[in-house]
Parts: structure tokens; C-alpha cells; sequence
């Protein structure tokens, strides 16, 4: 398309219909100024005088047809090249021209001393064919340029549609992929709390087993309701994070404590959806499972210079163990790679994931991304924040 129609740019200038037009124009802007600055300043003039201009005109369009030519088929040649030929050709061509307008000036008019300024009638004629040279490379040029131009304007709206393409393909690989971390979590999930149920079902705690099924009812729900991209507030992500440990409670009942504190304006602070779970579920199978009294599990967000602050603690299983590590394909790696990879396809590079191991033997996971707020939640926290001030 692009191609198609940068030759339709480039040849319009040689069409007949353009060619024509501009020369045309050319020529009788010629005889107007010749009738005016010359016939009508030097005197008394009749109805030869007036068909000399006309006919001198008609026989320089009809010269100006093989320089057209000419200037056309040494385009591509270099400048030296196309200056010498060119001036060459104009010096013939008006030379010519200056023959024929002398001839019918005396054919018309009987006045034989004309041949005597020869030279003037011919530096007259060199004077208008260079116009018309240098009118004929303005219109080139001008045409050359527009092409580039369509072509550059082309090539940027071509650019801009590969680059949404491109992003559409990259967030549609994005969205994939969080899907697969999320429904990789889900099913470890649902398979420690069918157990739980099943176990409370053998030991005959049926209303027990039923809450639970109502509990995992409401998590499943409320996981399926959420895109794995979509930012919640970090006050919804502890509600939807409450419906999980209501089923946890349930199992452990005294034995699970929970110490949560969140700052204000953190509650208001945008966070992946089901981000703290998969954390939290593995400080439930690590500490709380394995050990006999059970131990808390701790929750600080604190939002400070524009970002936020997550940390997620337990009290520990009462054994030291040394399974730190991020990307360990055994123990509490599985969870805490998988939060990894989610928070890296939504933040890149613009957040970090910090884990340590304390003297009681659980483990800190902080977290720090971007502090970020819906608009309206935004301006009323900016206008708050002015207010105090």
C-alpha cells in the first residue's frame, strides 16, 4: 500500500494532465509580462505585435517539451553531471527559440533591423528558459519531498501499529502467565483444605467439616471473581485474606493467633490480588502445622516516600532450618517463587522481595512495591496530606 502509493507520488508530477497545467501557466505568465513590460512600454504597437507574443509563446512551450525530456532522463545522474548537460541543452534551446522569435517578429512586422540585437533577443531568451529550468526543479523537489514525506508519515503509523501489536501479544503473555501462577497455587490450596475437610468428616466434626466447606466456598469465589493482574487495595486483600484463614482457623482453632498492623494510609495502597496468601499458606504448612503450640503470624504494611511496605513473619515451627532460599524448588520456595514471578510481570524491575530467617526459627518476608492509588483515592489523599500540612 505504502509502495503503491509513493509511485503514484512520484509520477504525478510528469502526468499529462500536470504537465500540461504547469506549462501552460508558465507560458502565458510569459506572454502577460512580455505584453506588459515590453510591447506596451516601448510604444505603439498593432495586432502583429500581439500575435508575435502569442505565436512566440506557442513555439517556446513546443521547445520546452524536449528539454522536459532531457531534465527528466538525467534525474538520477550526478549534479555535476546533470548542470553541464542542463545548461548545455537551455543555451541550444533558446538559442533556437531566439531564432524563431526573430523570424516571426520580422514576418509580422517587415522590420529586418531585428537580426542587428540578435545578442539582446538571446540573452532575453537564456533569461526565460532558466526560469523555466529552475521552475521545473522547484516542482520536482516539491513533489520528491511530499512523497517522502507520505512515505515518513507511513512508516511512523506502520512503527506505532507493530508496536501495539506488540505490546498486545506481550500483555497477553503477561496475563497467561499470572494465570499460571495463580492456578498453580490454587490447587496446593485446595488439596490441604479437602484433607482438613475429610479429616474432620472421619472424626465425626460434621458441622465443623461444613463450615469449612462454606469458608472454601467463599475464598474459591472470591479467587475466581479477581484477575491474577488486577490491583486491589491492600484493605481487600486482607479481607479476601481473612475468608482464607477463617478456613485455617477452623483447622487449628487457638493455636493460630494473628498480629496485624496496618498503617492508615496503607490500607488505601493498590496490591496484586491474593498477593499475601500463598505467603501466608506457607507459614501455615512450615510453623503453625509443625509445631505442637502453634505460633502467630505477623502483618506490617507501612507506606512511606512513595512506596509500600509489606512484611509477613511467623513464630516458626521451633526448629531452625536453613530453606531461605527465594528459588528453592523444595520447602518454602514453591510459594515464595511464584509471588516472585508475579510481582516481576506486573513491577519488572521496580520492586524487591527480602527474606530472612529470625533467631525463633520463622521466617520475614518483606516486600516493597510501588505506592500506588486509585485517581479519586489518590486526590483525596494528596488534598488531606496538603490540608495537614
Amino acid at each position: 500500500m505504502t509502495t503503491q502509493y509513493s509511485k503514484n507520488r512520484v509520477s504525478s508530477f510528469h502526468t499529462p494532465r500536470d504537465y500540461w497545467l504547469w506549462q501552460s501557466g508558465f507560458w502565458t505568465f510569459v506572454s502577460i509580462n512580455s505584453f506588459v513590460i515590453l510591447t506596451l512600454w516601448y510604444g505603439p504597437y498593432g495586432q502583429s505585435h500581439l500575435w508575435h507574443i502569442v505565436l512566440q509563446a506557442i513555439v517556446g512551450f513546443i521547445l520546452s517539451v524536449p528539454l522536459y525530456w532531457t531534465f527528466m532522463r538525467i534525474w538520477d545522474r550526478s549534479i555535476r553531471y546533470r548542470l553541464v548537460v542542463g545548461s548545455v541543452v537551455v543555451f541550444i534551446v533558446s538559442f533556437i527559440w531566439t531564432l524563431a522569435r526573430v523570424q516571426i517578429f520580422i514576418s509580422l512586422t517587415g522590420e529586418t533591423e531585428e537580426w542587428e540585437q540578435l545578442g539582446g533577443w538571446h540573452f532575453a531568451s537564456i533569461f526565460i528558459y532558466f526560469c523555466w529550468t529552475g521552475l521545473f526543479h522547484g516542482l520536482r523537489y516539491y513533489e520528491l519531498l511530499q512523497t517522502e514525506h507520505v512515505i515518513m508519515l507511513q512508516a511512523e503509523s506502520d512503527a506505532r501499529e507493530e508496536q501495539l501489536k506488540r505490546m498486545k501479544a506481550q500483555s497477553v503473555a503477561r496475563d497467561a502467565q499470572l494465570k499460571m501462577l495463580r492456578y498453580q497455587l490454587n490447587p496446593h490450596f485446595l488439596c490441604n483444605t479437602l484433607n482438613a475437610i475429610n479429616s474432620l468428616v472421619e472424626d465425626n466434626e460434621t458441622q465443623k467439616a461444613q463450615n469449612m466447606t462454606v469458608q472454601l466456598s467463599k475464598f474459591l469465589r472470591h479467587s475466581l471473581d479477581n484477575n491474577p493482574d488486577t490491583k486491589i487495595t491492600l484493605e481487600q486483600e486482607v479481607k479476601a485474606l481473612n475468608l482464607y484463614l477463617e478456613i485455617e482457623k477452623t483447622r487449628f482453632e487457638d493455636r493460630l493467633q494473628l498480629d496485624f498492623n496496618i498503617e492508615p494510609q496503607a490500607t488505601l495502597a493498590l496490591v496484586p490480588s491474593l498477593l499475601l496468601q500463598p505467603i501466608i499458606e506457607n507459614s501455615m504448612k512450615h510453623a503453625i502445622a509443625k509445631s505442637e503450640t502453634g505460633g502467630t503470624i505477623s502483618l506490617y504494611a507501612t507506606a512511606k516516600n512513595h512506596r509500600l511496605a509489606l512484611q509477613l513473619s511467623d513464630s516458626g515451627s521451633g526448629a531452625k532450618t536453613a530453606n531461605t532460599k527465594l528459588h528453592s524448588s523444595t520447602g518454602r520456595g514453591v510459594g515464595l517463587r511464584n509471588t516472585d514471578e508475579r510481582l516481576k510481570a506486573l513491577y519488572h524491575d521496580n520492586y524487591s522481595v527480602n527474606i530472612r530467617l529470625l533467631p525463633s526459627g520463622g521466617l520475614e518476608t518483606t516486600i516493597d512495591i510501588p505506592l500506588e492509588f486509585h485517581s479519586k483515592q489518590s486526590k483525596h489523599i494528596q488534598t488531606k496530606d496538603e490540608t495537614t500540612a
